[in-house]
């Protein structure tokens, strides 16, 4: 596993590093961490690593002027999955990065352990969000947030519903007329009301529940 880690802060650096090799040890390998302070730097290491698994970029470094550098970096490197590391954890700052092509934003209080399940989730092809943008009881498209008996709301249903027809977070969003940010904030929620990683798993557990009856198993 090939990773970038660009932060401005040294010392925060180096406790990346550490989460880095627990991440290692639990996917029973090691991880290749490739060091960046400016958000230039970053993309010279993308540029000259195309094969980088995954990308951790602080939204604030010297040269970032946060949503729209992680936008740039997302079209030059569109393979390259995208968490974001922040001190922020402002609802605007978070939906800005996860409209501009990230997959996940990890506050920088987390602890390693949050840390390390958060990225094993965005590895593993799902979304990460705070806990608490999750819980929030406001909406960004208007819809009504009461929930069902498996506390899921009906926008949540509906995006449950793409899922299992295997539709795609840009396919979802053109359909609904949301953003893709918005579209993986209901996706994020899904997997954590379902207990999922992934959307094979969300979808294995809406059948097992009942909640997508009139799909094929999978």
């Amino acid at each position: 596993m090939k990773i970038l880690l660009a932060d401005d802060h040294a010392l925060f650096r180096e406790g990346m590093h550490h989460v880095m090799r627990q991440l290692g040890d639990q996917l029973d390998g090691e991880a290749e961490i490739l060091d960046a302070c400016t958000f230039q730097e970053a993309l010279n290491i993308a540029d000259k690593n195309p094969d980088l698994n995954l990308a951790l970029l602080d939204l604030k470094m010297p040269g970032s002027d946060g949503a729209s550098a992680i936008r740039l970096f997302h079209l030059r490197h569109p393979d390259i999955t995208i968490v974001v590391l922040s001190g922020a954890d402002q609802r605007e700052d978070i939906m800005g990065a996860m409209n501009s092509g990230a997959m996940g934003f990890i506050s920088k209080t987390s602890s390693s352990k949050e840390m390390v399940q958060a990225l094993r989730m965005v590895l593993d092809g799902g979304t990460y969000l705070p806990p608490q943008l999750l819980q929030q009881t406001a909406t960004d498209d208007g819809r009504s947030w009461r929930v069902n008996k498996f506390g899921m709301t009906a926008r949540q249903m509906e995006v449950l519903q793409y899922l299992g027809q295997g539709w795609t977070n840009k396919s979802i969003a053109e359909a609904t007329g949301l953003s893709q940010g918005t579209v993986k904030v209901h996706v994020a929620a899904v997997f954590n009301i379902l207990r999922v990683n992934n959307r094979l798993d969300a979808v294995r557990a809406g059948q097992r529940l009942g909640l997508l009856q009139n799909q094929k198993d999978v």
